[in-house]
Protein backbone atom coordinates (compact mmCIF):
# COMPACT_ATOMS: atom_id res chain seq x y z
CA UNK A 1 0.00 0.00 0.00
CA UNK A 2 2.80 2.43 0.92
CA UNK A 3 4.58 1.67 -2.35
CA UNK A 4 1.44 2.31 -4.39
CA UNK A 5 0.82 5.56 -2.51
CA UNK A 6 4.39 6.61 -3.18
CA UNK A 7 4.05 6.12 -6.93
CA UNK A 8 0.63 7.76 -6.94
CA UNK A 9 2.02 10.86 -5.22
CA UNK A 10 4.98 10.91 -7.62
CA UNK A 11 2.57 10.68 -10.55
CA UNK A 12 0.45 13.50 -9.19
CA UNK A 13 3.51 15.70 -8.78
CA UNK A 14 4.61 14.93 -12.34
CA UNK A 15 1.16 15.74 -13.72
CA UNK A 16 1.09 18.90 -11.64
CA UNK A 17 4.43 19.97 -13.09
CA UNK A 18 3.10 19.41 -16.60
CA UNK A 19 -0.11 21.29 -15.91
CA UNK A 20 1.73 24.32 -14.52
CA UNK A 21 3.57 24.39 -17.84
CA UNK A 22 0.40 24.06 -19.91
CA UNK A 23 0.67 27.64 -21.08
CA UNK A 24 3.97 26.65 -22.73
CA UNK A 25 2.11 24.35 -25.11
CA UNK A 26 1.88 25.83 -28.62
CA UNK A 27 -1.43 27.69 -28.79
CA UNK A 28 -2.79 29.60 -31.77
CA UNK A 29 -2.63 33.35 -31.01
CA UNK A 30 -5.88 35.04 -30.12
CA UNK A 31 -8.02 36.28 -27.26
CA UNK A 32 -8.45 32.97 -25.43
CA UNK A 33 -6.03 31.76 -22.79
CA UNK A 34 -6.03 28.33 -21.12
CA UNK A 35 -7.94 29.53 -18.05
CA UNK A 36 -11.55 29.21 -16.94
CA UNK A 37 -11.81 32.99 -16.66
CA UNK A 38 -10.75 33.45 -20.27
CA UNK A 39 -12.87 30.59 -21.61
CA UNK A 40 -15.97 32.06 -19.93
CA UNK A 41 -15.73 34.89 -22.47
CA UNK A 42 -16.82 32.40 -25.14
CA UNK A 43 -19.98 33.30 -27.10
CA UNK A 44 -22.21 30.65 -28.66
CA UNK A 45 -22.42 31.00 -32.46
CA UNK A 46 -25.97 31.46 -33.67
CA UNK A 47 -25.55 28.79 -36.35
CA UNK A 48 -25.49 26.07 -33.70
CA UNK A 49 -28.41 27.48 -31.73
CA UNK A 50 -30.45 27.60 -34.95
CA UNK A 51 -29.31 24.27 -36.44
CA UNK A 52 -30.87 21.87 -33.90
CA UNK A 53 -30.12 18.69 -35.86
CA UNK A 54 -26.84 17.06 -36.87
CA UNK A 55 -25.83 13.66 -38.24
CA UNK A 56 -22.73 11.77 -37.18
CA UNK A 57 -20.66 9.12 -38.95
CA UNK A 58 -19.38 7.07 -36.00
CA UNK A 59 -17.60 4.80 -38.44
CA UNK A 60 -14.22 3.15 -38.84
CA UNK A 61 -12.37 -0.19 -38.92
CA UNK A 62 -14.16 -1.48 -35.80
CA UNK A 63 -17.22 -1.95 -38.03
CA UNK A 64 -15.45 -4.67 -40.06
CA UNK A 65 -16.37 -7.69 -37.88
CA UNK A 66 -20.00 -6.50 -37.68
CA UNK A 67 -19.97 -7.05 -33.91
CA UNK A 68 -20.74 -3.59 -32.57
CA UNK A 69 -19.03 -1.00 -30.40
CA UNK A 70 -15.69 -1.41 -28.60
CA UNK A 71 -14.58 -4.35 -30.75
CA UNK A 72 -10.92 -3.30 -30.68
CA UNK A 73 -10.96 -3.82 -26.92
CA UNK A 74 -13.49 -6.65 -26.65
CA UNK A 75 -11.52 -8.89 -28.98
CA UNK A 76 -8.74 -8.96 -26.37
CA UNK A 77 -11.02 -9.79 -23.43
CA UNK A 78 -10.91 -13.56 -23.22
CA UNK A 79 -14.37 -15.13 -22.96
CA UNK A 80 -16.29 -12.04 -24.07
CA UNK A 81 -18.79 -12.22 -26.92
CA UNK A 82 -16.50 -10.28 -29.24
CA UNK A 83 -13.45 -12.34 -28.27
CA UNK A 84 -15.27 -15.59 -29.01
CA UNK A 85 -16.33 -14.23 -32.38
CA UNK A 86 -12.78 -13.07 -33.14
CA UNK A 87 -11.20 -16.42 -32.28
CA UNK A 88 -13.78 -18.31 -34.35
CA UNK A 89 -13.50 -16.06 -37.42
CA UNK A 90 -9.97 -14.63 -37.40
CA UNK A 91 -7.98 -16.68 -34.91
CA UNK A 92 -6.57 -15.91 -31.46
CA UNK A 93 -5.53 -12.29 -30.85
CA UNK A 94 -1.98 -13.45 -30.10
CA UNK A 95 -1.75 -14.27 -33.80
CA UNK A 96 -4.35 -12.02 -35.48
CA UNK A 97 -4.70 -8.68 -33.74
CA UNK A 98 -6.54 -5.42 -34.28
CA UNK A 99 -3.81 -4.16 -36.61
CA UNK A 100 -4.88 -6.98 -38.94
CA UNK A 101 -8.55 -5.93 -38.73
CA UNK A 102 -7.53 -2.44 -39.88
CA UNK A 103 -6.12 -3.91 -43.08
CA UNK A 104 -9.54 -5.42 -43.87
CA UNK A 105 -11.36 -2.08 -43.83
CA UNK A 106 -11.71 -0.97 -47.47
CA UNK A 107 -14.84 1.26 -47.44
CA UNK A 108 -15.46 0.17 -51.02
CA UNK A 109 -19.14 1.24 -51.13
CA UNK A 110 -18.64 4.61 -49.46
CA UNK A 111 -20.20 7.45 -51.45
CA UNK A 112 -19.89 10.53 -49.22
CA UNK A 113 -21.54 12.95 -51.64
CA UNK A 114 -24.60 10.72 -52.02
CA UNK A 115 -24.89 10.25 -48.27
CA UNK A 116 -24.45 13.94 -47.56
CA UNK A 117 -27.20 14.85 -50.02
CA UNK A 118 -29.46 12.38 -48.21
CA UNK A 119 -28.58 13.84 -44.81
CA UNK A 120 -29.31 17.34 -46.04
CA UNK A 121 -32.65 16.12 -47.35
CA UNK A 122 -33.35 14.67 -43.91
CA UNK A 123 -32.86 18.12 -42.41
CA UNK A 124 -29.38 17.91 -40.90
CA UNK A 125 -27.72 21.31 -40.58
CA UNK A 126 -24.35 19.96 -39.49
CA UNK A 127 -22.38 16.78 -40.02
CA UNK A 128 -19.74 15.23 -37.78
CA UNK A 129 -17.04 12.81 -38.87
CA UNK A 130 -15.24 10.63 -36.40
CA UNK A 131 -11.60 11.69 -36.19
CA UNK A 132 -10.41 8.72 -34.17
CA UNK A 133 -12.07 6.30 -31.80
CA UNK A 134 -10.45 4.67 -28.76
CA UNK A 135 -8.66 2.34 -31.18
CA UNK A 136 -6.10 5.11 -31.86
CA UNK A 137 -6.63 4.79 -35.62
CA UNK A 138 -6.87 8.22 -37.27
CA UNK A 139 -9.37 8.90 -40.05
CA UNK A 140 -7.44 11.95 -41.19
CA UNK A 141 -4.24 12.28 -43.19
CA UNK A 142 -1.88 12.68 -40.27
CA UNK A 143 1.76 13.69 -40.36
CA UNK A 144 2.18 12.58 -36.74
CA UNK A 145 0.71 9.08 -36.75
CA UNK A 146 1.21 6.44 -39.43
CA UNK A 147 -1.85 4.45 -38.37
CA UNK A 148 -4.33 6.48 -40.39
CA UNK A 149 -6.89 5.89 -43.14
CA UNK A 150 -4.80 7.62 -45.78
CA UNK A 151 -1.86 5.28 -45.23
CA UNK A 152 -3.81 2.04 -44.81
CA UNK A 153 -7.28 0.53 -44.90
CA UNK A 154 -9.28 2.52 -47.47
CA UNK A 155 -6.25 4.75 -48.26
CA UNK A 156 -8.45 7.83 -48.14
CA UNK A 157 -8.49 11.00 -46.07
CA UNK A 158 -11.88 10.19 -44.58
CA UNK A 159 -12.17 13.40 -42.54
CA UNK A 160 -11.15 15.61 -45.45
CA UNK A 161 -13.47 13.82 -47.87
CA UNK A 162 -16.44 14.07 -45.51
CA UNK A 163 -15.67 17.76 -45.02
CA UNK A 164 -15.72 18.51 -48.75
CA UNK A 165 -19.04 16.70 -49.13
CA UNK A 166 -20.56 18.59 -46.18
CA UNK A 167 -19.37 21.96 -47.45
CA UNK A 168 -20.76 21.20 -50.90
CA UNK A 169 -24.21 20.74 -49.32
CA UNK A 170 -23.87 23.85 -47.16
CA UNK A 171 -23.62 21.94 -43.86
CA UNK A 172 -21.40 22.93 -40.97
CA UNK A 173 -18.70 20.35 -40.31
CA UNK A 174 -17.40 18.78 -37.12
CA UNK A 175 -15.01 16.08 -35.95
CA UNK A 176 -15.11 13.83 -32.90
CA UNK A 177 -12.05 12.76 -30.93
CA UNK A 178 -12.10 9.78 -28.58
CA UNK A 179 -8.34 9.66 -28.11
CA UNK A 180 -8.19 10.86 -24.53
CA UNK A 181 -9.57 7.53 -23.32
CA UNK A 182 -7.54 5.36 -25.69
CA UNK A 183 -4.44 5.19 -23.49
CA UNK A 184 -6.15 3.17 -20.77
CA UNK A 185 -8.94 1.67 -22.91
CA UNK A 186 -6.51 -0.14 -25.21
CA UNK A 187 -4.42 -1.71 -22.44
CA UNK A 188 -6.31 -5.00 -22.89
CA UNK A 189 -4.20 -5.50 -26.04
CA UNK A 190 -1.09 -5.82 -23.82
CA UNK A 191 -2.39 -8.88 -21.99
CA UNK A 192 -2.53 -12.59 -22.83
CA UNK A 193 -5.00 -15.45 -22.55
CA UNK A 194 -5.22 -16.77 -19.00
CA UNK A 195 -6.30 -20.24 -20.07
CA UNK A 196 -6.07 -22.48 -23.13
CA UNK A 197 -3.30 -23.43 -25.53
CA UNK A 198 -1.96 -19.87 -25.79
CA UNK A 199 -2.14 -19.03 -22.09
CA UNK A 200 0.59 -16.54 -21.28
CA UNK A 201 1.42 -15.79 -24.93
CA UNK A 202 1.22 -11.98 -25.23
CA UNK A 203 -1.27 -10.34 -27.57
CA UNK A 204 0.18 -8.22 -30.35
CA UNK A 205 -0.37 -5.04 -28.32
CA UNK A 206 2.56 -6.08 -26.15
CA UNK A 207 4.92 -6.10 -29.16
CA UNK A 208 7.06 -2.91 -28.98
CA UNK A 209 7.02 -2.50 -32.76
CA UNK A 210 3.28 -1.74 -32.56
CA UNK A 211 3.42 0.61 -29.58
CA UNK A 212 2.49 3.52 -31.84
CA UNK A 213 -0.93 1.88 -32.35
CA UNK A 214 -1.60 0.16 -29.03
CA UNK A 215 0.33 2.67 -26.87
CA UNK A 216 3.01 1.67 -24.41
CA UNK A 217 2.16 -0.30 -21.29
CA UNK A 218 0.41 2.01 -18.81
CA UNK A 219 1.25 2.13 -15.12
CA UNK A 220 -0.72 -0.36 -13.03
CA UNK A 221 -2.57 2.44 -11.26
CA UNK A 222 -3.45 4.30 -14.49
CA UNK A 223 -6.92 2.83 -14.97
CA UNK A 224 -9.34 5.76 -15.20
CA UNK A 225 -11.23 6.81 -18.31
CA UNK A 226 -8.58 9.50 -18.84
CA UNK A 227 -4.92 8.75 -18.25
CA UNK A 228 -2.78 10.41 -15.59
CA UNK A 229 0.40 10.00 -17.67
CA UNK A 230 1.74 13.46 -18.66
CA UNK A 231 3.55 12.08 -21.72
CA UNK A 232 0.29 10.64 -23.03
CA UNK A 233 -1.38 14.00 -22.41
CA UNK A 234 1.24 15.84 -24.45
CA UNK A 235 0.85 13.34 -27.28
CA UNK A 236 -2.93 13.76 -27.19
CA UNK A 237 -2.55 17.54 -27.34
CA UNK A 238 -0.28 17.40 -30.40
CA UNK A 239 -2.67 15.07 -32.23
CA UNK A 240 -5.79 17.17 -31.58
CA UNK A 241 -3.92 20.33 -32.49
CA UNK A 242 -2.96 18.77 -35.83
CA UNK A 243 -6.58 17.76 -36.44
CA UNK A 244 -8.15 21.18 -35.78
CA UNK A 245 -5.34 23.24 -37.30
CA UNK A 246 -5.48 21.18 -40.51
CA UNK A 247 -9.24 20.98 -41.08
CA UNK A 248 -10.57 24.00 -39.13
CA UNK A 249 -13.83 22.27 -38.17
CA UNK A 250 -16.85 24.20 -36.95
CA UNK A 251 -17.33 21.67 -34.16
CA UNK A 252 -15.03 19.50 -32.05
CA UNK A 253 -16.36 16.72 -29.81
CA UNK A 254 -14.48 14.97 -26.98
CA UNK A 255 -15.75 11.67 -25.61
CA UNK A 256 -15.15 12.74 -22.02
CA UNK A 257 -15.22 15.80 -19.85
CA UNK A 258 -12.69 18.45 -20.82
CA UNK A 259 -9.56 16.28 -20.78
CA UNK A 260 -6.44 16.74 -18.69
CA UNK A 261 -6.97 19.96 -16.79
CA UNK A 262 -4.85 22.80 -18.12
CA UNK A 263 -3.72 20.70 -21.08
CA UNK A 264 -7.36 20.49 -22.14
CA UNK A 265 -7.83 24.21 -21.56
CA UNK A 266 -4.85 24.81 -23.82
CA UNK A 267 -6.43 22.60 -26.48
CA UNK A 268 -9.67 24.53 -26.22
CA UNK A 269 -7.99 27.94 -26.36
CA UNK A 270 -6.04 26.74 -29.41
CA UNK A 271 -9.25 25.58 -31.11
CA UNK A 272 -11.21 28.74 -30.36
CA UNK A 273 -8.38 31.06 -31.42
CA UNK A 274 -7.59 29.13 -34.58
CA UNK A 275 -11.23 28.99 -35.61
CA UNK A 276 -11.69 32.74 -35.13
CA UNK A 277 -8.59 33.51 -37.18
CA UNK A 278 -9.62 31.11 -39.95
CA UNK A 279 -13.03 32.82 -40.18
CA UNK A 280 -11.61 36.34 -40.11
CA UNK A 281 -12.86 37.19 -36.66
CA UNK A 282 -16.32 35.63 -37.11
CA UNK A 283 -15.91 32.40 -35.12
CA UNK A 284 -18.03 29.32 -35.71
CA UNK A 285 -16.41 27.12 -33.06
CA UNK A 286 -18.48 24.71 -30.98
CA UNK A 287 -16.81 22.39 -28.50
CA UNK A 288 -18.76 19.43 -27.08
CA UNK A 289 -17.72 17.53 -23.98
CA UNK A 290 -19.52 15.60 -21.26
CA UNK A 291 -19.24 18.21 -18.54
CA UNK A 292 -21.40 21.12 -17.41
CA UNK A 293 -20.30 24.13 -19.38
CA UNK A 294 -20.92 27.31 -17.35
CA UNK A 295 -20.87 28.95 -20.77
CA UNK A 296 -17.39 27.75 -21.81
CA UNK A 297 -18.57 25.09 -24.29
CA UNK A 298 -21.64 23.01 -25.22
CA UNK A 299 -22.35 20.26 -22.73
CA UNK A 300 -22.97 16.91 -24.40
CA UNK A 301 -25.14 14.14 -22.95
CA UNK A 302 -24.53 10.70 -24.41
CA UNK A 303 -27.72 8.63 -24.76
CA UNK A 304 -29.57 11.06 -22.50
CA UNK A 305 -31.39 14.39 -22.41
CA UNK A 306 -31.88 17.26 -19.98
CA UNK A 307 -34.90 17.08 -17.70
CA UNK A 308 -35.83 20.73 -18.22
CA UNK A 309 -34.86 23.86 -20.13
CA UNK A 310 -31.15 24.51 -19.75
CA UNK A 311 -30.03 28.16 -19.89
CA UNK A 312 -27.01 27.15 -22.00
CA UNK A 313 -27.23 25.43 -25.38
CA UNK A 314 -26.52 21.70 -25.01
CA UNK A 315 -26.52 18.57 -27.14
CA UNK A 316 -27.61 14.94 -26.99
CA UNK A 317 -25.43 12.52 -28.87
CA UNK A 318 -26.88 9.11 -29.59
CA UNK A 319 -27.20 6.53 -32.34
CA UNK A 320 -30.08 4.97 -34.20
CA UNK A 321 -28.60 1.64 -33.09
CA UNK A 322 -25.23 0.46 -31.82
CA UNK A 323 -22.35 2.86 -32.26
CA UNK A 324 -20.68 0.58 -34.79
CA UNK A 325 -22.40 -1.78 -37.18
CA UNK A 326 -23.68 -4.97 -35.55
CA UNK A 327 -25.46 -7.77 -37.35
CA UNK A 328 -29.10 -8.04 -36.29
CA UNK A 329 -29.14 -4.90 -34.18
CA UNK A 330 -32.38 -3.11 -33.31
CA UNK A 331 -32.76 0.45 -34.58
CA UNK A 332 -34.79 3.40 -33.42
CA UNK A 333 -37.68 4.23 -35.71
CA UNK A 334 -37.93 7.49 -37.62
CA UNK A 335 -40.77 8.52 -35.30
CA UNK A 336 -38.65 7.88 -32.21
CA UNK A 337 -35.88 10.06 -33.62
CA UNK A 338 -38.38 12.83 -34.36
CA UNK A 339 -39.90 12.61 -30.86
CA UNK A 340 -36.42 12.77 -29.38
CA UNK A 341 -35.52 15.79 -31.51
CA UNK A 342 -38.65 17.72 -30.52
CA UNK A 343 -38.17 16.99 -26.82
CA UNK A 344 -34.52 18.08 -26.95
CA UNK A 345 -35.20 21.28 -28.91
CA UNK A 346 -37.95 22.24 -26.46
CA UNK A 347 -35.27 22.24 -23.74
CA UNK A 348 -32.72 24.39 -25.63
CA UNK A 349 -30.75 21.45 -27.01
CA UNK A 350 -29.53 19.98 -30.27
CA UNK A 351 -29.61 16.36 -31.42
CA UNK A 352 -26.52 14.76 -32.97
CA UNK A 353 -27.40 11.25 -34.12
CA UNK A 354 -25.21 8.53 -35.56
CA UNK A 355 -26.52 6.91 -38.73
CA UNK A 356 -25.01 3.43 -38.69
CA UNK A 357 -22.96 2.61 -41.80
CA UNK A 358 -21.88 -0.83 -42.93
CA UNK A 359 -18.14 -1.58 -42.93
CA UNK A 360 -18.27 -1.00 -46.67
CA UNK A 361 -19.65 2.49 -46.09
CA UNK A 362 -23.22 2.37 -47.39
CA UNK A 363 -26.57 2.22 -45.57
CA UNK A 364 -28.69 -0.89 -45.36
CA UNK A 365 -32.37 -0.63 -46.45
CA UNK A 366 -33.77 -0.48 -42.90
CA UNK A 367 -31.38 2.34 -41.98
CA UNK A 368 -32.15 4.14 -45.22
CA UNK A 369 -35.87 4.00 -44.41
CA UNK A 370 -35.30 5.64 -41.02
CA UNK A 371 -33.48 8.56 -42.63
CA UNK A 372 -36.11 8.86 -45.36
CA UNK A 373 -38.93 8.91 -42.77
CA UNK A 374 -37.24 11.88 -41.11
CA UNK A 375 -36.84 13.48 -44.54
CA UNK A 376 -40.61 13.27 -45.08
CA UNK A 377 -41.43 14.97 -41.77
CA UNK A 378 -38.81 17.69 -41.64
CA UNK A 379 -39.66 19.96 -44.61
CA UNK A 380 -43.10 20.73 -43.18
CA UNK A 381 -42.43 20.63 -39.46
CA UNK A 382 -38.94 22.09 -39.47
CA UNK A 383 -40.63 25.49 -39.21
CA UNK A 384 -41.15 24.73 -35.53
CA UNK A 385 -37.60 23.37 -35.09
CA UNK A 386 -34.98 25.48 -36.87
CA UNK A 387 -34.15 28.84 -35.40
CA UNK A 388 -36.56 28.36 -32.50
CA UNK A 389 -35.94 28.98 -28.82
CA UNK A 390 -37.49 27.45 -25.71
CA UNK A 391 -40.78 28.85 -24.42
CA UNK A 392 -41.46 29.55 -20.75
CA UNK A 393 -41.95 25.82 -20.14
CA UNK A 394 -40.77 22.96 -22.34
CA UNK A 395 -44.00 20.97 -22.31
CA UNK A 396 -46.99 19.48 -20.57
CA UNK A 397 -48.52 16.04 -20.19
CA UNK A 398 -47.71 12.75 -18.43
CA UNK A 399 -44.10 12.63 -19.66
CA UNK A 400 -43.27 15.88 -17.86
CA UNK A 401 -44.02 14.33 -14.46
CA UNK A 402 -40.72 13.32 -12.86
CA UNK A 403 -41.97 9.89 -11.77
CA UNK A 404 -42.57 9.05 -15.45
CA UNK A 405 -39.10 10.06 -16.61
CA UNK A 406 -36.89 6.97 -16.74
CA UNK A 407 -33.17 7.44 -16.37
CA UNK A 408 -30.83 7.24 -19.36
CA UNK A 409 -27.66 5.22 -19.71
CA UNK A 410 -25.25 8.00 -18.93
CA UNK A 411 -26.68 11.32 -17.84
CA UNK A 412 -30.06 12.98 -17.80
CA UNK A 413 -33.15 11.11 -18.98
CA UNK A 414 -33.38 8.31 -21.51
CA UNK A 415 -33.10 9.54 -25.08
CA UNK A 416 -36.22 7.64 -26.18
CA UNK A 417 -39.41 6.99 -24.21
CA UNK A 418 -43.10 6.29 -24.62
CA UNK A 419 -45.44 9.25 -25.08
CA UNK A 420 -49.18 9.72 -24.63
CA UNK A 421 -51.50 11.69 -26.97
CA UNK A 422 -51.73 14.39 -24.29
CA UNK A 423 -47.96 14.95 -24.22
CA UNK A 424 -47.06 18.35 -25.68
CA UNK A 425 -43.72 20.05 -26.35
CA UNK A 426 -43.29 23.78 -27.04
CA UNK A 427 -40.89 25.87 -29.11
CA UNK A 428 -41.17 29.52 -30.08
CA UNK A 429 -40.01 31.84 -32.83
CA UNK A 430 -41.16 35.43 -33.23
CA UNK A 431 -44.86 35.70 -32.45
CA UNK A 432 -45.44 32.00 -33.06
CA UNK A 433 -45.63 29.28 -30.46
CA UNK A 434 -45.31 25.73 -31.76
CA UNK A 435 -47.13 23.04 -29.80
CA UNK A 436 -46.06 19.55 -30.83
CA UNK A 437 -48.35 16.63 -30.09
CA UNK A 438 -45.92 13.79 -29.39
CA UNK A 439 -48.46 11.11 -30.33
CA UNK A 440 -51.47 11.08 -32.67
CA UNK A 441 -54.39 12.83 -30.94
CA UNK A 442 -57.23 10.51 -29.90
CA UNK A 443 -59.80 13.30 -29.62
CA UNK A 444 -59.86 17.07 -29.37
CA UNK A 445 -56.46 18.55 -28.54
CA UNK A 446 -56.34 20.33 -25.19
CA UNK A 447 -53.36 22.54 -24.39
CA UNK A 448 -53.69 23.47 -20.74
CA UNK A 449 -50.84 25.98 -20.77
CA UNK A 450 -52.86 28.12 -23.18
CA UNK A 451 -56.11 28.30 -21.22
CA UNK A 452 -57.56 31.70 -20.22
CA UNK A 453 -56.52 31.17 -16.61
CA UNK A 454 -53.03 29.92 -17.47
CA UNK A 455 -50.22 31.23 -15.32
CA UNK A 456 -47.81 30.52 -18.17
CA UNK A 457 -49.27 32.45 -21.10
CA UNK A 458 -50.31 36.09 -20.83
CA UNK A 459 -50.73 36.81 -24.54
CA UNK A 460 -53.76 36.77 -26.79
CA UNK A 461 -54.21 33.86 -29.19
CA UNK A 462 -54.66 35.25 -32.69
CA UNK A 463 -54.78 32.12 -34.81
CA UNK A 464 -54.17 28.36 -34.72
CA UNK A 465 -53.07 26.19 -37.65
CA UNK A 466 -51.68 22.73 -38.18
CA UNK A 467 -48.41 22.43 -40.07
CA UNK A 468 -48.91 20.21 -43.10
CA UNK A 469 -52.66 20.85 -43.32
CA UNK A 470 -54.68 23.43 -45.26
CA UNK A 471 -57.80 22.69 -43.23
CA UNK A 472 -59.17 25.60 -41.25
CA UNK A 473 -59.19 24.58 -37.61
CA UNK A 474 -61.97 25.00 -35.08
CA UNK A 475 -60.65 26.12 -31.73
CA UNK A 476 -61.71 27.93 -28.60
CA UNK A 477 -59.91 29.21 -25.55
CA UNK A 478 -61.56 27.92 -22.44
CA UNK A 479 -60.61 28.77 -18.88
CA UNK A 480 -58.47 25.68 -18.37
CA UNK A 481 -57.19 24.96 -21.90
CA UNK A 482 -56.97 25.88 -25.55
CA UNK A 483 -59.25 23.30 -27.16
CA UNK A 484 -58.63 22.42 -30.81
CA UNK A 485 -61.19 20.25 -32.54
CA UNK A 486 -59.38 17.27 -33.98
CA UNK A 487 -59.02 17.84 -37.74
CA UNK A 488 -60.82 15.45 -40.05
CA UNK A 489 -57.68 14.77 -42.04
CA UNK A 490 -54.39 14.56 -40.20
CA UNK A 491 -50.93 14.60 -41.83
CA UNK A 492 -49.38 11.21 -42.45
CA UNK A 493 -47.00 11.22 -39.47
CA UNK A 494 -47.16 10.75 -35.73
CA UNK A 495 -45.68 13.97 -34.28
CA UNK A 496 -47.83 16.97 -35.27
CA UNK A 497 -47.13 20.65 -34.80
CA UNK A 498 -49.76 23.31 -34.19
CA UNK A 499 -48.70 26.88 -34.90
CA UNK A 500 -50.26 29.26 -32.40
CA UNK A 501 -49.89 32.96 -33.21
CA UNK A 502 -49.69 35.06 -30.06
CA UNK A 503 -49.98 38.81 -29.71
Amino acid sequence: MKTNLKYLLMGMLTVGTLLTKAQQLPINPGPFKPTDESLKEYKYPEWFRDAKFGIWAHWGPQAVPRQGDWYARGMYEQGSRQNKYHVANYGPPSKFGYKDIIALWKAEKWDPEKLMALYKKAGAKYFVSMGSHHDNFFLWKSQLHKWNAFNMGPHKDVVGTWQKAAQKEGLKFGVSEHLGASYTWFQASHRADKTGELAGVPYDGADPQYADLYHTKAADNDKGWLTTNPDYMKEWYANIKELVDTYHPDLLYSDSGLPFGDVGRSMLANFYNGNAAFHNGNPTAIYNCKQTSDGKWVQDLERGVQGDINPYPWQTDTSIGDWFYQTGQKYKTGTEVIQMLVDIVSKNGNLLINVVQTPEGDLEPDVLKIVEDIAVWMPTNGKGIYGTRPWKIYGEGPSTVKENQKKGQFSGLADTRSYQPTDIRFTTKGNNLYAFCMEIPQGDIQIKSLGKNSTVNDKKIVSVSLLGSKQKLKWKQEDDALVITKPTNLPDWTVMAFQVELK
